[in-house]
């Protein structure tokens, strides 16, 4: 008997065709899935993980689908059902291709973002929204143009659109690849203390278009990214090591052998922190009312606040230590001499 131009015996081959490769999909599915779960228990990566993620995305539909095509090629059908059976398919390969480089695209995005011991870049996540995004205009261009669609005007509509948005927005789009300049180059990151022009603090966030700095006294500064990838910056939290440098000015008359003595007394009170690297401590110059020894040492530390207490604490000792030695500090003096 036929019916629709095809025997019962051709639509039982096709039913027999449906289940057997819809079977072995299943059965594909399976295996995949188990070895690559067993791949996962030995490996130290989590590369596999994601192809699990990719694998799981075929849903039985898609496969029930795929076994529903193949198995119709053997049956006869008028050529505008064929055409929707061709779209459909072709649409629905787009989706699962599309699916599959997002899981690809999220997986690179959060490893990036793990590396970096951050919670993800904001342009980054732009970047991946906008490359999604184009995945799927590119994926229905290639489904209209499979379709017999002519796809050349909306293309070159697309383009002409694409640049007349990218006239518009011109300076957002310069603050986002700053923001992807200061990513890639990390001058700086979350959390670092810097200087950028006459703005001092800790980064908090680096947005699309600003980045924004907690200032010492509190406040917050929004910086545009332009602006900070054109600015010189100073980032302190990098330093291994911060450097004191300064001036001690003693009276006249103090002692030629306390003089001599003086070096070596401030070594000793630099050398008893454990944090401190001794630089050096010489006579510099005979100034107007004092003379004057330079002072240098490093505090082993990133921490600003650290480093001014250590800086604290020597300088208090260094006074208690000349106090000791009745050893005074010189400050501005002016002897007057009169004629009687």
């Amino acid at each position: 008997m036929t019916y629709l131009g095809n025997t019962t015996d051709e639509y039982l081959l096709a039913i027999t065709i449906f289940v057997v490769v819809a079977a072995a999909f299943k059965f594909l599915q399976w295996l995949l899935l188990r070895r690559l779960e067993d791949l996962a228990k030995k490996t130290k990566t989590d590369l596999d993980d994601t192809l699990i993620r990719i694998v799981r995305s075929l849903k039985p539909a898609f496969y029930y689908f795929l076994a529903f095509y193949i198995a119709v090629q053997s049956l006869a059908f008028l050529e505008t059902l064929e055409q929707i059976i061709n779209g459909v398919l072709l649409a629905w390969l787009a989706y699962q291709a599309v699916m599959a480089l997002h899981v690809l695209i999220d997986y690179t995005i959060e490893k990036r973002s793990e590396k970096e011991g951050i919670d993800g870049q904001g342009a980054f996540k732009f970047l991946s929204n906008f490359v999604k995004w184009a995945l799927w205009i590119v994926a229905a261009l290639m489904v209209l143009a499979n379709l017999g669609i002519n796809v050349t005007s909306l293309i070159a509509g697309l383009g002409i659109g694409g640049i007349a948005v990218a006239l518009a927005l011109q300076n957002i789009l310069s603050d986002l690849f700053s923001s992807f300049a200061i990513y890639l180059d990390k001058p700086f990151e979350v959390g670092d203390f810097i200087q950028a022009g006459d703005s001092t603090g800790t980064v908090e966030k680096i947005g699309i278009k600003t980045t924004r700095i907690r200032s010492i006294t509190g406040e917050e500064i929004v910086i545009s990214n332009k602006e900070l990838t054109t600015a010189r910056i100073k980032n302190y939290k990098r330093i291994k090591e911060r450097r004191s440098l300064f001036t001690i000015g003693v009276t006249y008359e103090t002692p030629v052998e306390k003089l001599r003595a003086i070096p070596e007394m401030i070594k000793e009170i630099i050398e008893a922190e454990k944090s401190t690297k001794f630089d050096r401590v010489n006579f510099k110059t005979f100034a107007d009312s004092s003379l004057n020894y330079d002072v240098s040492y490093y505090v082993k530390t990133t921490d600003y606040k650290e480093f001014r207490d250590i800086e604290e604490g020597i300088s208090l000792n260094i006074i208690e230590k000349f106090q000791k030695e009745k050893i005074d500090f010189a400050y501005p003096t002016r002897t007057i001499y009169s004629a009687k």
